[in-house]
């Protein structure tokens, strides 16, 4: 490709980043080089190749090696492992981006940022910063939810669509901050201070997009992690990827692997609510259905034993057995009546047979003296007074 010097050319991006991979190739520097820094954004993907970058206190490459010079290698390096790469640099055409693409590697062990970040790892640990006695639970329901991250990134909104969608009852309150760069921590800590300041304030979400190791340094300084131990509500962290992990995450109350995901660990989803409620309302239903029932069996039951105990029914069953008593009685009684009045009938015959008053209506008569009957005459002498008793009345006689 030609260039007038007297006239400007207009390159379409394409052939600029074309050019710019002609540039990149034609240098011997950057066809044979070694580079050294820190693995980091390490991504192998299911074709095999393995995508990462390699950064320094300064600057970040993007950095790929295929799938062939993959095998080679006695392992993978970790995240924050510092490497030697050796390859060429070119040009990424598509995006126009500058690529090592390394075709060996040579492990140099745990990078200077990493071996940072175990040490205040570490210290914080020791101090019992990270201790699970110290989380607190999350509530169920919150009425008040704060956020601390950039207004101007997609992160908010990406939290606000999730609590939209999930849980639209409560308040949401930002505390827009800086979540990368020099004056981040102490811009993450004044936020977390002013967010306490929210009256009934439930929970907090300490929020950022992935990124590099660099890029989520600001998540790795003490001062933040010291702020967010402090805070007077429970934290969620959900800062970058979910491979991504920060001091941050170890001292929040409950590490989320991505902001969404915050905010769908501190909100229960109304649908899961309004399934569960129908749930509750069935059972609730069926329950009472069963107690009715229940109830209604048991009712008839202490009915039944209270009739067959109750007074009035006891009453009435001895009413019936004195009635029957009674009749047995007076059917007792009348027998008996009727077998003495037989039996008086027949005394009364035999007494009549055998009544003096009866042989008095024959005619005959009798002689009493002294209130003793005269049945021989010897019994009076001449001169005695004695009572004669007739059929029709009575007289003295004297003997003769």
């Amino acid at each position: 490709m030609q260039f007038s010097l007297f006239s400007s050319t207009v390159l379409r991006v394409s052939e600029l980043t074309r050019h710019l991979r002609q540039v990149v190739e034609s240098d011997d520097v950057m066809a044979d080089v070694w580079v050294q820094g820190e693995v980091c954004n390490a991504n192998r993907y299911a074709s095999g190749h393995f995508y990462f970058s390699l950064q320094d206190e300064n600057a970040t490459m993007r950095c790929v090696m295929w799938k062939g010079q993959v095998a080679r290698l006695p392992r993978l390096p970790r995240e924050g492992e510092a490497v030697n790469a050796h390859g060429h640099v070119s040009v990424y055409d598509a995006r126009g981006e500058v690529q090592l693409y390394v075709d060996k590697m040579e492990l140099l062990g745990t990078g200077a940022l990493w071996q940072e970040f175990e040490k205040l790892k570490q210290k914080l640990s020791n101090e019992g910063l990270f201790d699970d006695a110290r989380k607190r639970p999350l509530p169920k329901f919150p009425k008040r939810i704060g956020i601390v991250t950039s207004r101007s990134g997609a992160v908010i909104q990406d939290i606000r669509h999730i609590l939209e969608r999930r849980y639209p009852i409560p308040q949401v309150f930002l505390v827009n901050t800086a979540v990368q760069g020099a004056d981040a921590p102490s811009q993450i800590c004044a936020a977390l201070q002013l967010i306490q300041q929210i009256p009934n304030l439930d929970v907090v979400i300490l929020a950022r997009g992935g990124g590099s190791m660099e890029d989520l340094w600001a998540f790795n300084d003490e001062r933040v992690a010291r702020a967010i131990c402090a805070c007077a509500v429970p934290v969620i962290c959900g800062v970058g990827h979910e491979t991504d992990f920060t001091i941050a995450d170890f001292c929040a109350d409950l590490r989320a692997p991505t902001p969404t995901a915050a905010a769908q660990f501190c909100t229960p989803d109304q649908n899961e609510l309004r399934a569960n409620l129908m749930l509750s309302e069935q059972r609730l239903q069926r329950a009472i259905r069963e107690h009715t029932i229940q109830a209604r069996q048991s009712l008839i039951h202490s009915t039944n034993a209270l009739h067959r105990a109750s007074p009035r029914a006891q009453i009435a069953n001895r009413k019936q057995r004195l009635d029957e008593w009674t009749r047995s009685a007076t059917r007792h009684l009348q027998r008996r009546i009727e077998i003495q009045r037989a039996q008086l009938a027949s005394a009364t015959r035999q007494l009549n047979t055998l009544n003096p008053l009866a042989t008095l209506e024959r005619g005959y008569a009798i002689v009493r003296k002294e209130n003793t009957v005269v049945t021989d005459a010897s019994q009076v002498y001449a001169n005695d007074v004695v009572n004669v008793r007739v059929r029709e009345g009575e007289f003295s006689a004297r003997v003769q």
